[in-house]
């Protein structure tokens, strides 16, 4: 039995084919894309190229997906690579049956009628009774190339036009409720457009999905998209992707719109790699869709309120995915203004100079948390603060987490010091009172550091290979050892799993030990947000081993400051300097940078 399309489809999305590949084929980076020597045949000089989702020779000539490079390269039959694939994905690949295979026509069916849908859209459109719609296209500045490459149409008025018109075809109203394109009602099959301009939208080898429909007029809703079929999940969808997949590829910037229009107006105007999701907010299918054509999607949506909102949803649900090689990019627009209306108003070049200014998503990222927060007081400072460790914090790259932190608390003091401006009243330091044993002191606040996460082991992944730098007597070092170990295993860091953990290994008395000499020291705050908790073991952090020199080497600044002339510009800034520093140990940096000279 032939697998259904949208499941060898699924297949290859969920398979990254470079990685694959990679696992034959000595690869490197060539742009967007990856190159090497092709494995089919005898070559020094790598014509073998891989791109998002298929593979070309230009020696040889050899062409595919990665399920046919795994046949070709492996001699495994079709089924058996599938199925391996499969695995790997987490996918079931659907069992044989009359069911199965009765599912596929369907779906094959609906296609077609899709098709057949659209081209009497697009000549009823250019028919005397698509005038209006036609100009209205023509108005909004749409060339007649551009209304038919997008195979742009007009619905007609309804009253079963679209049934009527295919019945020729052979095409029944029951297989037009099935593709979406009419409804049943109490009076019967009824058509789902009427009186609409209307938008196919396709996936990204182009094959018909469904369709949207702009009403003419002020009516509402203004846009109508077609209902879930068995082809059709509007959180999976993206308009335009078929053709800004092709675009990207020849080096286009890849733009993440809000409309239809927008789409199609970019891509008019020479931006071909723009996409639009179908009236919903952009979700997790849809970033994946992106991100798999290029690294860095430029987010581009208006500038109003519900495009504000929309643009900081999606950099709330982006944070769980960023990585060192996968970004994002913020392109905001001037008020009341779309990508359509602008270029309208600017032109073409106008927008490409705003897009080379795109923001990436480190530098956009302050000012949409910070945007109507109040920051005057030490308490609204300090809750803000506590924001932006709890936002750096979801990245799950802890190494880029890092630098966020790093980021963030450096746009939040330049805020503070306006920017470099020194404050009208210099600050009045004085001398430290003399340091307790340092020895002593560390051995102090590393259990104080073990016992806070043995009693919050959800804390652990954030802070484990900071604390790796810390020194620990044996028996601490052991726990510590098992409570790396016990991240790498467990299914939820609570503190009940991480008990029985340790007890399993025996080390449950020396735990019990370390928390019972930790409480002598510290009583922690059983009301304690978990970002109030991660900071005060920061705050332990910053005084052990590296940390302790540029404290010193802060109070030595800061006599040699109060010694000096007020007026000391250089002096000033390197005091400054140092407290950035110590801000970076806070936010768990691996390597603090030197200290000034």
């Amino acid at each position: 039995m032939a697998l259904p399309a949208n499941f060898l489809d699924e297949l290859r999305a969920r398979t990254p084919i470079a990685a694959v590949i990679g696992k034959a084929v000595k690869l490197t980076r060539s742009g967007r894309d990856n190159k090497g020597c092709c494995p089919f045949h005898g070559e020094k000089t790598p014509s073998f190229y891989v791109y998002e989702d298929h593979f070309h020779c230009f020696g040889c000539g050899e062409h595919g997906d990665v399920i046919s490079f795994l046949m070709k390269s492996s001699g495994a039959g079709f089924m058996e690579v599938v199925e391996g694939l499969a695995r790997e994905a987490g996918l079931e690949v659907p069992k044989a049956s009359p069911q199965a295979a009765q599912a596929e026509q369907r779906r094959a069916g609906i296609l077609e009628v899709l098709e057949a849908a659209g081209k009497k859209f697009q000549e009823l459109l250019f028919a005397p009774q698509g005038l209006a719609a036609l100009e209205y296209l023509r108005g909004r500045g749409l060339g007649d190339e551009t209304i038919r490459r997008f195979g742009l149409g007009w619905s007609g008025e309804g009253r079963g036009m679209l049934a009527g018109a295919l019945r020729g075809q052979g095409i029944k109203p029951e297989q037009l409720i099935e593709a979406g394109l009419m409804k049943q009602s109490e009076r019967g099959p009824v058509d789902m457009f009427f009186s609409r301009i209307m938008f196919p939208i396709r996936d990204a080898r182009g094959s018909m999905l469904s369709f949207g429909g702009r009403v003419m007029g002020d009516g509402q809703p203004k846009y109508v998209n077609g209902p879930e079929t068995e082809v059709f999940a509007k959180r999976r969808a993206l308009y335009g992707l078929n053709f800004a997949r092709d675009a990207v590829r020849k080096g286009a910037t890849l733009i993440v719109v809000e409309g239809y229009m927008d789409v199609i107006a970019l891509a008019q105007a020479g931006f071909g790699g723009a996409v639009a999701p179908l009236g919903t907010a952009l979700t997790e299918e849809h970033l994946a869709q992106a991100w798999r054509l290029s690294p860095a999607p430029v987010i581009c949506f208006d500038a109003d309120n519900a495009g504000r909102r929309a643009a900081l949803k999606t950099v709330d649900m982006a944070l769980g995915a960023l990585a060192a090689d996968r970004s994002l990019k913020f392109l905001r627009l001037p008020e009341k203004d779309d990508p359509d209306s602008l270029i309208r108003r600017e032109g073409a070049r106008a927008f490409g100079a705003r897009l080379e200014q795109a923001q990436p998503i480190s530098a956009a990222l302050f000012d949409m948390l910070a945007e109507g927060v109040v920051r005057s007081t030490p308490e609204a400072r300090a809750s803000f603060r506590n924001r932006l460790i709890e936002t750096a914090g979801r990245i799950p790259d802890r190494s880029l987490a890092s630098e966020y932190r790093r980021m963030l608390f450096k746009r939040l003091d330049d805020e503070w010091r306006g920017k470099g401006k020194a404050p009208a009243r210099m600050p009045v330091f004085t001398r430290d009172a003399a340091p307790p044993d340092p020895a002593v002191a560390e051995m102090r606040r590393a259990r104080l550091m073990l016992a806070t996460l043995i009693a919050h082991p959800w804390l652990i992944p954030d802070v484990e290979e900071a604390f790796a730098r810390v020194q620990l007597p044996a028996e601490e070092a052991a726990l510590r050892a098992a409570l790396s170990r016990f991240v790498a295993q467990a299914g939820a860091l609570d503190t009940d799993s991480l008990l029985n953990h340790l007890n399993g290994l025996g080390l449950s008395p020396a735990a019990a030990l370390v928390c019972s000499q930790a409480a002598q020291d510290h009583r922690p705050d059983a009301e304690a947000s978990r970002a109030e908790i991660a900071e005060v073991w920061w705050g332990w952090y910053i005084l052990m081993d590296f940390s302790l020199q540029m404290l010193r080497a802060q109070r030595d600044e800061a006599q040699r400051f109060c010694q000096a002339n007020q007026e000391d510009r250089a002096g000033w800034d390197r005091l400054t300097r140092y407290n950035l520093l110590l801000r970076q140990a806070m936010a768990g940096e691996a390597e603090p940078e030197p200290a000034p000279n």
